[in-house]
């Protein structure tokens, strides 16, 4: 009985039409029989270094009988067996539509086993240079793409992921808008003038909650006592109204104290409320109020008040540009952002500490000049 070859063990061989091919085993069908995978080239000579490189691509991997798996194929099964198991809706609609418009169109029909770093670069590059597509979409394609070949390279169906080795444009940062001493208040002039959403947005700029964590809060996230808010949960906007789910990061579940002003603010909400949510649907208390809703209503009052028209999310950089500026150190910030690590807030708020650094060293300076004859 001949001996079964191990996967990864070679073969070279002449063919009729001349040239040379070596074959390695790189997995086994569900009845024993080998997959295998081939070079050729014109001489023998020339075949030995790519048997070579094939065999170190392969090296200790058995991949499994859906080799000929497309990557639309897989797609489809990852975004149902991987991401809706364990994203929010919103995030796989997110990626499906990616998927649909960008992936499939250039790459659908190519076997896993087809794909590598050139093929993927020349995608990306076209979605620049021919589509005109901006650095984030491109980036998030990427995403993407890359997560959906790393759980491919996982199930053994690829040996590596292809995506590794690709060159991304850079990263593009939204400008911060942040809203100075005098624009702040007037911005809490106009919120003054309406009663049903003057606690929401006073709660949101003395804490630089994201905004699906705001509309995410209930009241059995506070402590009336001790001002203590857990944030623990984060609403988004949904096909069908607003989806509940975790937060943002494994860091956004945290809790923070509030300052004096705001829990008072919310203690009398709370004698009032209906509901279980701390700011509730007005027209249906049962359920958070919806983020979409908060960024209309912002807009409005910003227009309102004459003030730049920023994004929700610019009020949270506002709160911290005001909180580094009156000296909150950064990593009891990044503990109330709920950022990663304090070195992440620094660099995001790098606008800010360059200011503070100029003034500490006019302090110093001062006070050598005093000291030194």
């Amino acid at each position: 009985m001949a001996k079964r070859r191990a996967s990864g063990e070679g073969s070279v061989s002449k063919r009729a039409d001349g040239r040379w091919e070596g074959r390695i085993i790189i997995g086994r069908k569900e009845n024993g029989r080998p997959i295998y995978k081939s070079v050729l080239a014109k001489t023998q000579k020339e075949l030995m270094p790519k048997l070579r490189k094939l065999r170190e691509d392969y090296e200790g991997i058995e991949l499994t009988p859906e080799k000929d798996l497309t990557l639309a194929a897989w797609m489809e099964r990852w975004l149902r067996e991987y991401a809706e198991t364990t994203l929010r809706p919103s995030t796989v609609r997110g990626y499906r539509s990616v998927n649909r418009c960008y992936l499939i169109p250039s790459l659908g029909d190519k076997r896993l086993l087809q794909l590598n770093t050139e093929m993927i670069q020349r995608v990306y590059n076209e979605m620049q240079s021919v589509k005109g597509l901006s650095n984030e979409t491109v980036r998030g394609a990427h995403m993407v793409l890359h997560e959906a070949l790393e759980a491919a390279v996982h199930e053994h169906l690829i040996p590596r992921n292809p995506t590794n080795g690709t060159t991304l444009p850079k990263k593009e940062y939204a400008q911060k808008q942040i809203l100075n001493n005098e624009q702040l208040d007037r911005f809490l002039q106009v919120i003054k003038t309406e009663p049903a959403w003057y606690d929401f947005f006073y709660t949101e700029i003395t804490t630089g909650l994201r905004r699906g964590e705001i509309c995410g809060l209930r009241w059995e996230d506070l402590d009336s006592v001790t001002g203590q808010l857990s944030i623990r949960r984060s609403v988004h906007p949904g096909k069908d109204g607003p989806e509940i789910g975790e937060t943002k990061t494994e860091q956004g579940k945290r809790m923070i104290l509030l300052p004096a002003s705001t829990l008072n603010l919310l203690r009398n909400r709370k004698t009032n409320s209906n509901s279980p949510w701390i700011f509730q649907d007005p027209r249906d208390p049962a359920k958070p109020v919806s983020p979409n809703a908060a960024y209309q209503k912002l807009k409005a009052l910003l227009k309102k008040a004459e003030l730049p028209s920023i994004r929700f999310h610019d009020l949270r950089h506002t709160f911290a540009t005001h909180a580094l500026q009156s000296g909150v150190d950064a990593k009891t910030l990044s503990g109330i952002l709920g950022h990663t690590d304090a070195s992440f807030t620094l660099d995001t708020y790098t606008h800010v500490t360059n200011d503070m650094q100029q003034s500490a060293a006019k302090i110093v300076g001062s006070f050598m000049e005093e000291v030194l004859p």
